[in-house]
């Protein structure tokens, strides 16, 4: 028997509506948790009010979710799968003909749609969103910055000027590499000795010099000296700022593409970039094969019972397949392992677990 347009489509609005609850909970639970984060470690910060917070946790709340999609989409495939055998859908459309992959497919489907959806319309908006969350709480955690909005990677960079070298680190990276801060710069002289620590809230890229504003300059002959502007000089490009300190996740997909040409015609190595562009491109595959796991773990559960044991399988399913992603991105942006291969790999494996499992069930 051939699923019918009206059920398949009911299928699909169980499903959809089954993982945008799970995930609308998440998006909760998450704000929540964040907001009570950001009160505790700024309540006693100059500017703190807890609508800015409040503001700050919801901007950049659609980011941090972009992580708990997949997850959102194998619980919700599994409540759908147990939601709809234990009213006995499920087995009236097995009786009447309907295999096991004709009424997966609409979840499928479903899982399809949504990913090509969260890649193209939800990563972008997310990433808007996320630099206007570092906007608002610009200057509000000071050096903590970093470790509460998770903007930079917190990575020291060497760069070379027309007075020498020196050693940068900024905590939090603003308008595309151009703009930076919480800055901290060890500067040397033209044969390696050391010369000065400058300490600046901000720093702004011009042609070959950084613009640095409210700067404190320590040095070894002499007491710490405040300045309104400092510069100091930089052979540095705003593509090879972003590239050494900020976040992939930070850039849009659209957008990616562009940057890892760049930052490929800049001689840099773009391994965590390439990554996370395969990344989301695999995301649509990743996501048809948290449904077909959730489908294997649930389907048998209207016929043989053992509800916990399945949904707990379920769980260590998408756990394995999790920590197969981590690792993978671990090695792929470290370049021990192709970018293409790091991304793909796991979506693959999951399908075709998922995809045995039935097979052995269904088949035998």
């Amino acid at each position: 028997m051939i699923l019918g347009r009206t059920l398949a489509l009911y299928f699909s609005v169980r499903f959809l509506k089954a993982i945008c609850g799970l995930f609308l909970l998440s998006a909760v639970l998450i704000f929540l948790f964040d907001v009570l984060e950001l009160v505790r470690r700024g309540s006693d910060r100059e500017g703190f009010s807890v609508l800015r917070v409040s503001l700050i946790s919801a901007l950049r709340l659609p980011l941090l979710l972009e992580q708990v999609l997949p997850f959102a989409v194998l619980f919700g495939s599994i409540a759908a799968f147990v939601s709809l055998s234990r009213a006995l859908e499920l087995v009236v459309a097995r009786a009447s003909g309907v295999s096991v992959w004709q009424f997966t497919f609409p979840a499928i489907l479903v899982g399809l749609v949504v990913g090509i959806f969260s890649v193209t319309v939800y990563n972008p908006t997310a990433v808007w969103l996320q630099k206007k969350s570092d906007e608002v709480a610009s200057g509000l955690f000071g050096s903590e910055q970093t470790f509460l909005l998770q903007t930079t990677n917190n990575v020291w960079v060497r760069q070379d000027g027309l007075d020498g070298e020196s050693v940068l680190l900024a905590q939090q990276l603003l308008d595309n590499g151009a703009h930076l801060l919480g800055v901290t710069i060890f500067a040397f002289d033209p044969d390696g000795t050391f010369r000065e620590r400058i300490e600046a809230s901000e720093a702004r890229l011009g042609h070959e010099i950084w613009q640095l504003y409210d700067v404190t300059v320590y040095t070894t002959d002499r007491d710490p000296q405040t300045y309104g502007r400092y510069e100091i000089s930089t052979f540095l490009t705003a593509t090879e700022v972003r590239e050494s300190v900020g976040s992939p996740e930070s850039i849009s997909f659209w957008n990616l593409p562009q940057f890892i040409e760049l930052a490929r015609n800049a001689g840099l190595p773009a391994y965590r970039y390439t990554l996370q562009y395969q990344t989301l491109l695999a995301r649509p595959l990743l996501l048809t094969a948290m449904i077909l796991i959730a489908a294997a773990v649930s389907l048998k559960v209207s016929r043989f019972g053992g509800l916990g044991k399945m949904i707990l399988g379920g769980i260590l399913a998408g756990f394995v397949l999790y920590v197969l992603s981590e690792l993978a991105e671990d090695f792929g942006g470290a370049g021990i392992v192709p970018p293409l291969v790091a991304a793909w790999a796991p979506g693959i494996f999951g399908v075709l677990m998922g995809l045995t499992i039935l097979l052995h069930q269904e088949d035998g």
